[in-house]
């Protein structure tokens, strides 16, 4: 009793945990029985992450460091030794990017007839011949220059660009002592990997290759007396006073292209980089030692991603999966008879995407429909989503559309969807002032014989068609008359200034999902503190919200056994003697990025389970509209549990988090192989076809525990 569960040293620190995440993404790029074309895609994954961690975690500790900001994070580390300690960590981690990269891909990459030449100065005559027609003909004309000195400063270099940059001197002139600047940034508008013409198997050059050999044709009254290749990234986290934007659309518009001006937070060059030139580029971009990354490898590996592209290799990638048909949704029937026989569970990628997107559509053309409400956060870029939702408004439907214009990255394209849907005579919302509006929830008005009947969609991930066949999310369609009204206000919370007093089944964040989190949890303390069973399993990206790991030392302290399935960020420590010895966390990376949150909780038999958008942190508890959402119907609730019980018996792409902060693969030595993302798409294949997939009996409950209650 009285324990004190604030010690920072019962905390990890975020940013360390997270580089941990990529850590377990780049051990599927070294995992060698992985296909090798899949090994590729996973180092252009790790590169990817990493470029977003600079621009937004990395630059955001800077910014409290420009601002003197001393409080120490719940880890207790302040913003300045947390940004020691990242550096630390991340230059070892570039460093065993490009070990794998070199020593173990690209050797494989040979042996299966894919030559990445890795200089142009180990290109054979008749490929040199072939590289410098193609810059003459096709890069050249694209290139443009840019010289520095008295009369031309030195030019604002663009985010995450790939530059060449070079130290020139006059012809004729003594070399050491009158040296120009120049570089000139690698178009982004042409392939960055080169296809050479060869008789057998494939060979390739990377485009800065291809200028940096050529690149004394772009100087001709100089010498080259060195070129390399540079690359930064600058401070890409939005500022916005939304209380001060008279119109947010247009701030953001502004804001974005400050992006490009940032301040520059991190730099790649060449190893082999000239003291001289990286002098000029640490002085002019204002760089420190510390974030400079000398890179033994092409920079950006993200063009790995082109690579794995290549056509002919299907025999070293993982076969392409198809999402099967939902078994309960009759084909015959339109979506909303379909939802009246009862509620039904999505489960993407393993289940297709369709009856989402056929939702919409439906609900675009039914003359019985008179209103569609929904909030998006990211789409595709070719969304059908969007497109039903103009369609709906042109067939005089009322249509209103929260875009949120703050989804990270995806700011650009929201407010072309924005605008989009404003042209086809839809109600656009921009959101809430001062929150991010984070929830999926599409709401369907009909109106049908017996009266008006509301149609839900919630779900755990976006509705973006694309990022449903790589990204695993749950989903609900539902005509709950109670779910219905709580839908309704929502979208009037949203769309104006009504809170409900009280809701029938969701809980909504920022309002009233915390304290529905921290209830669920302390009631299992409680009945542990009975004698009775305490159970909790909870499955989300993300863990580091202070008051719920407290919450759950609590629980486990009590004898609650908890299982968390947290796929990336988590600054619970587990192990910790009389305060965690009851939490086991582990982590599933596999082929499908793990996105779903589903919350189980015992209550002495009758059990609860909730989905929702919304992971355990202060973010999405306290400054984002989230939504947590009930699954009620026992078959139904049966399938989610069914979901964790399969993702905690994975023993091969579950990593177990150790008390020293590491992660470890389960040892699976005598036990029959449980991958659950293999599993998902087996069971999902019979029950389209009809099959009953095998029955798999509980295991995260163990049954004993229940005789008697």
């Amino acid at each position: 009793m009285g324990a004190d569960y604030n010690k920072p040293e019962y905390y990890r620190n975020r940013e360390l945990s997270w580089i941990q995440f990529n850590y377990r993404v780049l051990e599927e790029a070294r995992d060698k029985s992985l296909p090798l074309f899949e090994r590729l895609k996973f180092l252009s994954i790790t590169a990817s992450n990493l470029d977003e961690f600079f621009m937004v975690r990395v630059a955001s500790l800077k910014d409290m460091v420009h601002a003197e900001y001393k409080k120490p994070d719940i880890a207790g580390m302040t913003a300045e030794e947390q940004l020691v300690k990242i550096g630390e960590e991340l230059h070892e981690f570039v460093a065993l990017q490009y070990s794998t990269y070199n020593r173990s891909l690209l050797p494989l990459l040979e042996q299966e007839g894919v030559r990445v030449i890795t200089s142009h100065e180990k290109l054979t005559k008749e490929e040199a011949d072939y590289v410098d027609q193609y810059f003459r003909e096709s890069v050249y004309p694209v290139l443009t220059p840019m010289a520095v000195d008295s009369s031309r400063p030195f030019p604002l270099i663009r985010n995450k660009t790939l530059n060449i940059a070079a130290l020139i001197a006059k012809k004729g002139e003594e070399k050491e002592k009158n040296l120009d600047f120049a570089t000139v940034q690698v178009p982004s508008v042409l392939p960055r990997i080169v296809r050479i013409p060869t008789k057998a198997g494939v060979t390739v050059i990377l485009l800065e290759e291809v200028i940096e050999r050529n690149i004394s044709k772009l100087f001709l009254n100089y010498d080259v007396i060195c070129a390399h290749p540079y690359r930064i990234e600058r401070n890409a986290d939005l500022s916005i006073d939304e209380e001060e934007a008279a119109d947010l659309l247009k701030e953001i518009q502004k804001q974005l292209k400050r992006r490009q001006w940032g301040e520059v937070i991190k730099l790649e060059v060449d190893d082999h980089v000239d003291k001289r030139l990286l002098k000029l580029l640490k002085r002019e971009l204002n760089i420190k030692d510390q974030d400079i990354y000398k890179i033994n490898g092409p920079l950006d590996l993200t063009f790995l991603m082109k690579l794995y592209g290549l056509e002919g290799f299907d025999h070293l990638k993982v076969p392409k999966y198809v999402p099967k048909k939902v078994a309960a949704i009759d084909p015959d029937l339109s979506i909303f008879d379909n939802i009246k026989k009862g509620d039904i569970l999505l489960h993407h990628p393993y289940q297709t995407f369709d009856p989402v997107v056929d939702f919409i559509r439906q609900a675009s053309v039914d003359p019985n429909v008179l209103a569609i409400k929904q909030t998006l956060y990211r789409v595709s870029g070719n969304s059908p989503i969007i497109a039903a939702l103009a369609k709906a408004a042109e067939n005089g439907k009322q249509v209103s559309v929260l875009v949120e214009l703050k989804a990270r990255f995806d700011e650009e394209n929201n407010i072309i969807w924005a605008k989009m849907l404003e042209k086809a005579g839809c109600h656009v919302i921009y959101g809430l002032l001062g929150l991010k509006t984070h929830s999926k929830i599409t709401l369907v008005v009909r109106d049908e014989e017996d009266g008006i009947r509301r149609y839900v969609h919630l779900g755990t991930g976006n509705y973006n068609d694309a990022t449903a066949k790589l990204y695993t999310d749950c989903g609900l369609l539902t005509c709950s008359r109670m779910i219905g009204e709580d839908a309704t206000a929502v979208f009037n919370m949203l769309s104006g200034y009504s809170e409900p007093l009280a809701w029938n089944k969701l809980a909504v964040a920022p309002l009233w999902l915390r304290n529905r989190f921290l209830s669920l949890i302390r009631r299992e303390k409680a009945h542990a503190e009975a004698g009775k069973q305490g159970r909790i399993v909870a499955k989300m990206n993300s863990l580091c919200d202070k008051e719920i790991i407290a919450a759950l030392y609590e629980a486990s302290t009590a004898g609650v056994k908890i299982d968390l399935v947290v796929r990336g960020i988590c600054c619970l420590k587990v192990g910790i003697p009389g305060v965690s010895e009851n939490i086991s966390v582990r982590s599933i990376v596999g082929n499908f990025l793990e996105h779903s949150r589903i919350f189980y909780f015992y209550n002495n038999g009758e059990e609860n389970v909730y989905m929702g958008s919304a992971d355990w942190m202060p973010r999405n508890l306290d400054k984002r509209v989230e939504i947590l959402f009930p699954v009620e119907n026992a078959a139904l609730k049966e399938q989610v549990i069914h979901i964790l019980d399969v993702e905690l018996a994975d023993n091969v792409k579950a990593r177990i988090l150790q008390p020293d902060g590491s992660y470890e693969r389960v040892d699976k030595r005598g036990k029959v192989l449980i991958n659950s993302q293999e599993t998902f798409c087996e069971e999902a294949e019979q029950q389209e076809k009809g099959e009953e997939s095998e029955a798999h009996p509980r295991v995260f409950i163990p049954m004993e525990s229940l005789d008697g209650m």
